[in-house]
């Protein structure tokens, strides 16, 4: 069932998110708002313990107002745990634009009502070898090199974005969609509900997660 809500932060922002189950026997995706701080993450495998870890990590992420810190706390907070899940993590700087931090093949996107950016790079076996300038095999796109559970100040990845809309999107989005799909939406009517209902639409067969703060 697909869960959505909208939520104003103040005068200048608004935060909407939203996920659905998809074909998985579990949801091990998981969002977060608090304050300025928005969450993304989805568990690794389709189980009880992944989705309890995803919704680990985003609680203790969404927690704290620096991204990288975030994700630190959220390694921290799946010590108790057995699962394991990938992250991005934005914050919204007081003087506008957004800080980004991520752990894995949780995405963030920017849009300025026309143009989309991918602000953040795959941890992938596919993203390695394609920055070393060789061919990587589809199956690759799927193996992560980075997870909550793994991350450390020097492998978390890290960039900024002054943007009027922001999207965190788990795989289970982002790949059904595609970079033309994600940009008509992002540049139109944005919000979560219509990502997670698309990449549905698009026979996605993930769990699918969005979170679009505008």
């Amino acid at each position: 069932m697909l869960i959505e809500h909208t939520v104003p932060l103040g005068t200048a922002l608004t935060v909407t998110h939203a996920t659905d189950r998809g074909p998985r026997t579990y949801n091990a995706d998981a969002f977060a708002a608090h304050r300025r701080t928005f969450v993304v993450a989805d568990g690794v495998g389709d189980a009880a313990s992944a989705a309890e870890a995803a919704w680990a990590a985003a609680r203790a992420a969404s927690l704290l107002t620096d991204p990288v810190s975030a994700i630190l706390a959220a390694r921290d907070a799946l010590q108790v745990h057995t699962g394991d899940a990938v992250i991005v993590v934005a914050t919204a700087r007081p003087e506008g634009g957004f800080d980004i931090a991520w752990a894995g093949d949780a995405r963030a996107y920017a849009s300025d009502g026309t143009d989309l950016v991918q602000l953040t790079t795959d941890h992938t076996v596919a993203e390695y070898f394609r920055e070393r300038g060789t061919h990587a095999q589809p199956r690759m796109e799927h193996v992560v090199t980075n997870t909550v559970r793994h991350a450390t100040l020097a492998n978390i990845g890290r960039a900024t974005a002054r943007a009027s809309r922001l999207a965190l999107v788990s795989d289970g989005v982002y790949g059904p969609l595609g970079y033309d799909g994600m940009r008509a939406i992002m540049s139109g009517h944005a919000s979560a509900d219509r990502l997670v209902r698309a990449a549905l639409y698009g026979r996605g067969t993930d769990n699918a997660t969005a979170l679009v703060v505008s």
